[in-house]
Formats: C-alpha cells, sequence, structure tokens
C-alpha cells in the first residue's frame, strides 16, 4: 500500500492507496508541533483505528507546504514505517510543466493538484483549491501549468473579521438562508460565503477569458469547495480527494523510464 501525506498550512491530510483505490483518509492539525516519535506512534495510532495495518504500508509520498516539520515528519516515516518517502520538490517527474516566471515559488500542493487534474480530467484545466489560501491554476492542453491567482481563505478571512474588529464574534462558516442578512452572525455569513462565491465566478471567468482557452474545465477541491461549488455553476467538479489522487499518480511517474 501507499501512503500519501498532504502537509498543508492548517492539517495534514493522510491517505492510503491500495492499488488506485482510497482505502483510508485522516487528518492531524498542522500547527501542534511534534518529535518524529510523536508523529510516528500519532500515524500509527490513526492507521490501527481505520484498520489498516502498518505493516501493509510499502512506500510513501509528502507534499509539504511547510518546511519546518519535513525534519521530524521524514524521520518518523523512515523509523515507524522503514521506508524512505518521496518528496514532491523540484526535480521530480510530475507530468506537467511549469512554465511561470519562477517555477521554484510554485508550492508542491499546487503542483499535485495540476497533476491530478490534468491526468484525469484532460485540459486545458483550471484548478481550484479552497484551503488556507483559495487558489487559482491554469494548465493548458499540453500539460503545462501556465499561470496562478492566490487569494485569501475563507477562513483566513473570517479569521480577520473576529480578531480584528472587537465587537464581531467567532462564527460557524456556512452559507445563510438568505443574503439579506437580519443579525450579525449571518451578516457575516453572508459576507464571506457569498463573497467568496463572486469571487470564484469573476476571477474563474476572467482567467478563461484572458488565456483564450476553449473547453476549460474547472475543478475544484478542498475543504469547504463542496460549499462552493454548489452554489455556482461555474465549477464543473468538485473532486476533495484531488490532492492525494495527484500524489498517487505522481509517485507513480517515479518509475517510468
Amino acid at each position: 500500500m501507499l501512503l500519501t501525506i498532504d502537509v498543508g498550512n492548517t492539517n495534514i491530510t493522510l491517505g492510503v492507496f491500495e492499488g488506485e483505490k482510497i482505502v483510508g483518509t485522516f487528518r492531524i492539525n498542522t500547527k501542534i508541533s511534534r518529535t518524529s516519535d510523536e508523529y510516528g506512534v500519532v500515524i500509527g495510532e490513526l492507521m490501527e483505528l481505520n484498520h489498516i495495518e502498518r505493516d501493509g504500508i510499502k512506500d510513501v509520498i509528502i507534499a509539504s507546504v511547510v518546511p519546518a516539520l519535513m525534519h521530524s515528519l521524514t524521520s518518523a516515516i523512515i523509523k515507524y514505517f522503514n521506508v524512505k518517502p518521496v518528496i514532491v520538490e523540484a526535480g521530480i517527474k510530475t507530468g506537467i510543466r511549469v512554465v511561470t516566471e519562477n517555477p521554484k515559488q510554485i508550492g508542491a500542493d499546487r503542483i499535485v493538484d495540476a497533476a491530478a487534474a490534468y491526468h484525469l480530467y484532460g485540459g486545458p484545466v483550471l484548478v481550484l483549491d479552497f484551503g488556507t489560501a483559495t487558489t487559482y491554476d491554469m494548465v493548458d492542453e499540453s500539460g503545462a501549468f501556465v499561470a496562478g491567482v492566490t487569494a485569501p481563505g475563507i477562513r483566513i478571512s473570517a479569521k480577520a473579521l473576529w480578531q480584528d474588529a472587537a465587537k464581531l464574534p467567532e462564527i460557524e462558516i456556512k452559507k445563510p438562508k438568505s443574503i439579506l442578512a437580519k443579525e450579525t452572525i449571518s451578516s457575516m455569513q453572508a459576507g464571506l460565503v457569498y463573497g467568496q462565491i463572486g469571487q470564484t465566478e469573476y476571477i474563474v471567468k476572467n482567467m478563461i477569458e484572458e488565456s483564450g482557452y476553449e473547453n476549460v474545465k474547472v475543478v475544484a477541491t478542498g475543504g469547504l469547495g463542496g460549499m462552493i461549488a454548489r452554489e455556482t455553476s461555474c465549477i464543473d467538479i468538485y473532486d476533495p480527494e484531488l490532492t492525494l489522487k495527484g500524489m498517487r499518480l505522481i509517485f507513480e511517474k517515479q518509475g517510468d523510464k
């Protein structure tokens, strides 16, 4: 089995594949500092609770946007799983070419999402990831990563509201019954959710228009992506496991000659 580990700014998402099938997924909070032993124990216990044998893990691949924890995490994988993990970084085979002005500035998570969307759904494809940041990445029909937009994620915007405005409370992020809000909580929810929908539709429309590409598929992923995808026709496909699938595809490419 293959263990895929996506290290984001908020969560570490782990997926276990048996062939092409995902047999388990689980999450760990990125913000908590852990030693290699703690990572080893936590990951092992999560796998046990999901009825996955640790000894069944033969390969591991990691994509990370948080360099500070990589030493502890990779050490944990080597010590507790006896596997040297593949790291998604510059020089690794991904199946796409990055042709932006500074390719090294493109995060591993965006490369993985782009590779997955292109392989699974074809190109041209516009990939949206509703994570800590909301990202919009264009891949052309030849598999070239040509452009990307980065915006604050919904949770970042929400946190700014209740941290920087003294009288605004911390709220659940969900779509209110109506945009015509009549009290503080629903007014904040309306601003956050409808604001994200509007941003999404505007950016998608303009990226497709300026690219000149025809028949662009719009594929979304990320924790809050499902909520946004249900509210707009500009998103064609919502795939919550896109990043994990991309990591599996990239791992398989490492054996290609």
